[in-house]
């Protein structure tokens, strides 16, 4: 049985993060009244202040950040806030942090948005001031290292003091509306599941797209790369939803078991699966932006833009591709999976002149939050030549169907599960390391083959390449 936390410690309460994602969740949670009345949230950083001070600073990130609609309350919750300066890469100081954050009668919850390289001495300094005995779970920010030995290194260390069962892995696009509803809609209504595999779907794509180029990433993206950063994480995470089993029950194992088994099954990338690109020079939402070796100030393979084509070797998805392509400087900062449906397998209205597209399942997650199923339909009115078919979209807008409903930040869901104890949104252990070990093979076959990174102009899809890579199997990617 899960324990709601009443202790919240976050390391790295002075980062962007922090401004920008977790102060704000936390006091839209508390405006709501999720949060429990005794939950105290203390705070650490390098950065020395006091309580007070990281007050007025917790003040100035929320009326930057937090909608103003979403400001009630902002007093109480600020006297929620402690703080403490500790320096992680030494022992000094965390027993001070231990008598702040002072008895945990229910729980503590801890929450690192720091620097991996900080994860271990971190761990050891709460060992050394005995915050990690008891009901203590532990939220862990990505990145969870760059290649499969660093992720292993990461989690053995965090594994000397916490058990699985209180480590939760955090990717904020579990924490999204749609991405959560992408479950419901598959389990909750008997009218896809039967048609959700490869009788039925001729393949899947998932875009990521971004129009911003480096911004203030420059030295973890250069280091990084589109592959490192999106595909590793957020689009295995989304593919493995779309393609699992149903669970037996919506808990954190049974789910988590069920997504496991799709990131097993992904096929090795061949040579001709993969496309990667960076963009140069170009225009994005009607203004110019520089090459990114400009922003970067030096030359670099890095790659900003990656398109695959991925297989799930198991009985329900044989023969059905998944494309993935995610880059930035695209022309749309868009999320969405596309579901498409393979033709009817015969055509009554041929004969009379009418033309038949195949059904579409469109999820979108980002800018906004909306399911969009394409049907065929007879176009209204009379035609000598015979009868006129369209292809007509039923939308549900998430915002238009449940209107009055207060959208969310990601964070809010994550961390009040965090909080409350409930790993279902979380990602295991033995997922981020299959997705490791998928990702890893992808960057020995771009090495081995000597694959480059492709230009593309900022403002368009990517390189060519990742359209051919697709029309070669008759498919075009949505946008086209």
């Amino acid at each position: 049985m899960n324990i709601t936390a009443d202790r919240l410690l976050l390391f790295g309460a002075t980062g962007d993060l922090a401004q920008r994602m977790l102060l704000p969740s936390l006091c839209a949670l508390d405006a709501d009244g999720l949060l429990e009345p005794e939950l105290k949230i203390v705070g650490t950083a390098r950065s020395g202040m006091s309580t007070q001070e990281y007050r007025d600073f917790a003040r100035e990130a929320l009326e930057k950040y937090l909608p103003d609609h979403r400001r009630g309350g902002v007093a109480e919750f600020l006297n929620r806030l402690s703080y403490v300066p500790v320096d992680a890469t030494t022992i000094d100081g965390y027993d001070q942090l231990a008598r702040e954050v002072g008895e945990y009668n229910k729980g503590l919850a801890i929450f690192l948005s720091t620097a991996p390289s900080l994860f271990e001495p971190t761990i050891d300094g709460l060992v050394h001031a005995g915050l990690t005995k008891g009901n203590v779970r532990i939220g862990l920010e990505k990145p969870l290292g760059n290649d499969l030995a660093s992720s292993k290194e990461i989690n053995d260390a965090v594994a000397k003091a916490f058990s699985e069962d209180r480590i939760f892995r955090i990717d904020h696009y579990l924490g999204k509306e749609t991405v959560q509803n992408l479950l419901a809609m598959r389990f909750a209504n008997i009218l896809l599941e039967p048609v959700w595999n490869s009788n039925y779907i001729d393949h899947v794509q998932i875009t990521v797209a971004e129009t911003v180029g480096l911004e203030s990433r420059v030295a973890y993206y250069d280091d990084s790369g589109a592959l490192r950063d999106m595909v590793q994480n957020h689009m295995l995470q989304l593919l493995a939803l779309v393609a699992m089993e149903p669970p037996t029950s919506f808990d954190s194992t049974a789910v988590r078991d069920e997504k496991v088994k799709v990131l097993r099954a992904l096929r090795p990338v061949g040579a001709d699966e993969t496309v990667t690109g960076q963009y140069r020079a170009g225009a994005v939402n009607g203004g110019a932006v520089p090459g990114y070796d400009e922003e970067l100030g030096k030359d670099s393979d890095t790659e900003t833009f990656v398109a695959l084509k991925a297989h799930v070797d198991n009985w329900r998805w044989k023969g059905v591709p998944f494309y993935l392509r995610t880059g930035k400087r695209l022309p749309e900062r868009v999320t969405e999976i596309v579901i498409q449906f393979r033709c009817i397998p015969h055509s009554i209205f041929a004969g009379r002149g009418a033309t038949t597209r195949p059904n579409r399942l469109l999820i979108g997650i980002q800018p906004e939050e909306n399911v969009q199923l394409s049907m065929m339909a007879k176009v209204p009115g009379l035609d000598r030549e015979g009868i006129r078919l369209r292809q007509i979209p039923l939308d549900i807008a998430m915002p238009d169907a449940f209107s009055g409903t207060v959208r969310r930040i990601a964070y809010e869901r994550l961390l009040l599960d965090l909080i409350e104890g409930d790993q279902t949104l979380f990602v295991r252990r033995d997922e981020v390391e299959a997705q490791w070990e998928w990702v890893d093979a992808i960057r020995t076959l771009w090495e081995a083959e000597d694959i480059k990174p492709k230009t593309y102009g900022a403002g368009s899809w990517g390189p060519s390449a990742a359209i051919a890579l697709a029309e070669r199997d008759g498919v075009s990617w949505h946008d086209e």
